[in-house]
């Protein structure tokens, strides 16, 4: 029996076998909802089509071709607009410099009143008009001469005068207006001005005497460094004067335009005559200089005194 137990054992190993465990369930939780009824789906709100943008009609612009002789003054009369709503329309500075075939808009007048509301008329700025003489020609026109005294500060340009002939009763019976005769009134300058009424209308009382237009100079388009020297008069018994002298360059450019406006004075300072004239050369190089000659008739006098201002342009750049 022991040898039988000891084979046995030499045979092989005895295995116990572990039962497999039951799985356990596993747990549910479950959710209870306190409170109200839980919040419905949002429904999203009706779409509204955006309306559809109505395109706004430009009108077309008025364009006008500037023929042989037009002003800027005969454009505005003809499609009734002021000259100044041309200017401002055109970027017009200098209306001097005008070319024939040069293409203008023609603003709107609803365009020119809304700048109008928007806009305060400027006041003309005040210059002081002095040194008058009144001189009646043989065919019974009436000639009035004066300056204007520049005393504002500002650099003036479109001075313009106006007179008016009233009666006993001050009753305007009629007026005239000009230009003075330089284009750029510096401070402290004087400007001649010559006013002729073709005939006189009777009866002529008195007058009043009034500044029409003066507006701050864009001073860019003038030259100003031109000096005029050598002045000399010779009077022909009080008939006539020659006045001669030299104006020159002192400044860093050209010179172009080159005009001379002369003044001639009566021993109690007023006005007996004015003239605009050309140089030999209207156009003068950097450090250069030219002559004129020029005959003044005074309608008084006689004549104590003579002057000379140079007024000229900058040369402006040409289009490429």
């Amino acid at each position: 029996m022991f040898l039988l137990a000891g084979l046995a054992a030499g045979c092989g190993q005895v295995i116990t076998l572990t039962p497999t465990p039951t799985p356990m369930p596993t747990p549910t939780i479950s959710l209870d909802v306190v409170g109200g009824t839980a919040a419905p789906t949002p429904t999203p709100a009706p779409y509204t089509p955006e309306p559809t943008p109505t395109p706004t009609v430009t009108p077309t612009p008025v364009i006008h071709t500037i023929q042989a002789g037009e002003s800027l003054l005969a454009i505005s009369s003809r499609y009734g607009v002021s000259v100044a709503a041309l200017q401002e329309a055109n970027g017009i500075l200098d209306p001097r410099f005008l070319q024939i075939g040069q293409q203008l808009i023609i603003p709107r007048q609803e365009d020119v009143d809304e700048d109008t509301a928007a806009t305060a008329t400027p006041t003309p700025l005040p210059v002081a008009i002095e040194n008058l003489h009144f001189s009646e020609t043989t065919i019974g026109g009436l000639w009035v001469l004066g300056e204007v005294n520049n005393g504002t500060g500002t650099a003036l340009e479109q001075v313009r005068v106006g007179i008016s002939l009233l009666d006993e009763s001050n009753n305007e019976i009629d007026q005239a207006q000009a230009l003075v005769a330089l284009d750029l009134v510096d401070p402290g300058e004087r400007a001649p001005f010559a006013i002729l009424f073709g005939t006189v209308p009777r009866p002529f009382d008195h007058y009043q005497v009034y500044p029409v237009s003066a507006v701050p100079a864009y001073v860019g388009g003038y030259y100003r460094d031109l000096e005029v020297r050598d002045l000399t008069t010779e009077s022909e018994r009080y008939a006539s004067y020659t006045v001669t002298g030299v104006i020159q360059n002192v400044g860093p450019e050209e010179a172009v335009n080159v005009q001379v406006v002369l003044t001639a004075y009566d021993p109690m300072g007023r006005v007996v005559a004015t003239r605009k004239v050309d140089p030999e050369h209207n156009v003068i190089p950097r450090g250069g200089e030219t002559t004129f000659t020029a005959m003044l008739t005074p309608l008084g006098g006689p004549v104590v005194r003579v002057t000379a201002v140079a007024q000229g342009r900058r040369l402006q750049p040409t289009s490429p």
